[in-house]
């Protein structure tokens, strides 16, 4: 078990640079836990009990509004670390974490981190660095949400998706979309509903073919200056 702990921590940045001895006293502090897709990790306003670091599989950082609306903050896949924050200021965590699929991860409770930490400051600097990259995204996010309409949301979504992992066909680039309308939802901010009827507008119009979950973008270049054209 500790080699294989070890492993998964050499491939977390924030512990990448340890020595070998470094490496095994922190593995020895590790703990490992097995969650299945939709089950919690903990919800927003727990106390914090530790840090997570995903090993396989992908974990869903979201709030919840009063009238049950998701808001995704991210997704963390493996070699990610989270929770840093409230481990560190003594709050409950901020937000909710849950599978989006099989997951394993490995836990650090909240004082044995801060421990090594104190002994090894470069860790702690790594950390500061991690959270000042989450503060930059979750702005983007405010800013998304605050000065973009769904369908500007969805377009960039979509573009993204093309530019990432689109294949070229004779009628356009097929994307293929990972999650359903409702968790698509809530990562853009909003409902199904309004992602289901931007998604025919946008085929009505001419950009997109959408069959499930598979869309065509027939007009690449046109989609992106509708998204130009309404910045």
């Amino acid at each position: 078990m500790t080699e294989n702990v070890e492993t998964i921590l050499r491939k977390t940045p924030l512990f990448a640079n340890l020595t070998e001895s470094e490496m095994r006293a922190l593995a020895a502090r590790v703990s490992k836990r097995h969650f299945k897709r939709g089950e919690q990790l903990f919800g927003e306003g727990d106390p914090c009990v530790g840090l997570f670091l995903v090993a396989s599989g992908k974990i869903r950082i979201f709030k919840l509004s009063a009238a049950g609306r998701e808001q995704v903050l991210a997704v963390e896949g493996p070699g990610s670390s989270f929770a840093e924050l409230p481990v560190f200021d003594g709050g409950n965590y901020p937000a909710a974490a849950s599978a989006s699929e099989d997951a394993e991860v490995l836990f650090v409770s909240r004082q044995d981190f801060q421990n090594f930490c104190r002994q090894h400051p470069e860790v702690a600097l790594k950390v500061i660095a991690v959270v000042g990259s989450r503060l930059r995204r979750l702005v983007g996010i405010i800013e998304d949400l605050s000065f973009t309409t769904v369908r500007q949301r969805l377009i960039g979504l979509i573009l993204r998706l093309a530019q990432a992992s689109g294949s070229p066909t004779k009628e356009g680039v097929r994307v293929e979309l990972t999650m359903s309308h409702q968790d698509l939802a809530a990562e853009l901010g909003t409902v199904r509903e309004l992602v289901s009827r931007n998604l025919s507008r946008l085929q009505a119009e001419g950009f997109l073919d959408v069959d499930g979950r598979k869309i065509i973008v027939k007009d690449l270049p046109g989609l992106k200056r509708e998204q130009a054209s309404s910045e």
